[in-house]
Formats: C-alpha cells, sequence, structure tokens
C-alpha cells in the first residue's frame, strides 16, 4: 500500500524545503520509488517544523526578556509601560493589521503568547493616519525589501 499523494507532492517538498520542486524525480519514479521519495520527504518536513519551532522558541524568550529589562532595568514599572515604550518608534496605521505585522517580524505572531501581544498593543499603541507618515514608511519599507 503507497502513501503518496502525486497532487500534494508541491505542497510537502515546500513545507520541507521552502520551495516548490521546479524538476523533480519523484513524477517518473516508479511507485516504489515514489514512496521513499514522499517518506524521506515526510522526515525533512517533521525535521524543518521542529527547527522552526525551536527558533520560534528563541525569539519569543528573546521578546520575554527585552520585555523584562524594559520593566526591570529601565524603569518601566509594568508591562503595558513596556509594550508603549518598546513600540513608541513605530508608527501604527489604521488598523491591526500593523499590529500583527510589528508581531510577526518579531517571529512570534503565530504563538499563544503572540496573539495574546496582538490583543495587548491594540489597547497601547497610538494609530496614526497621516498620509505623509504612511508614504515614508512605505517608502522604507520598500527600501528593506531591495
Amino acid at each position: 500500500m503507497f502513501t503518496y499523494d502525486e497532487e500534494l507532492f508541491s505542497d510537502l517538498h515546500k513545507d520541507a524545503y521552502g520551495f516548490r520542486p521546479r524538476i523533480h524525480n519523484f513524477y517518473e519514479s516508479t511507485p516504489e520509488e515514489k514512496q521513499k521519495i514522499w517518506d524521506a520527504t515526510i522526515l525533512d518536513m517533521n525535521a524543518e517544523q521542529e527547527a522552526e519551532e525551536a527558533r520560534t522558541a528563541i525569539k519569543l524568550e528573546k521578546f520575554k526578556d527585552e520585555v523584562d529589562m524594559v520593566i526591570n532595568t529601565f524603569g518601566a514599572g509594568d508591562r503595558a509601560t513596556a509594550l508603549k515604550w518598546i513600540t513608541d518608534g513605530d508608527k501604527f496605521f489604521y488598523s491591526r493589521q500593523d499590529v500583527e505585522g510589528w508581531v510577526y517580524n518579531r517571529g512570534i505572531l503565530f504563538t499563544d503568547y503572540g496573539r495574546t501581544l496582538v490583543e495587548e498593543l491594540m489597547k497601547i499603541v497610538e494609530f496614526t493616519n497621516d498620509e505623509e507618515d504612511l508614504e515614508k514608511a512605505t517608502l522604507s519599507r520598500m527600501c528593506d525589501l531591495v
């Protein structure tokens, strides 16, 4: 019995290696060879997921340490003040999406902590509708992509 799925191999490959296969011998292989490739790719995908979880855990601890440092070393006094100080130099335009983007850039959005942090920040950050600020931020983000 074979467990591979030719229609899902491209998705599996992307999850395991970060890109879709352009040309891969999987598609021309015998059913037995396809199963071996499938099984090996599953193992690689599982290893990548574990590595991503480890990277996320490190980023989460780093952010928590930053909050603690702002409270204990810089005298913020409480978590809400610390988060306000940490986000003070950033501009948030219009909506929740900017807050989610801020948390995403720290690599922790897709954690329970990150989702809770978004809710906290929605009550703390100041939103701007200033078109000039928005244009500057957009240009700055475009330059970061280059």
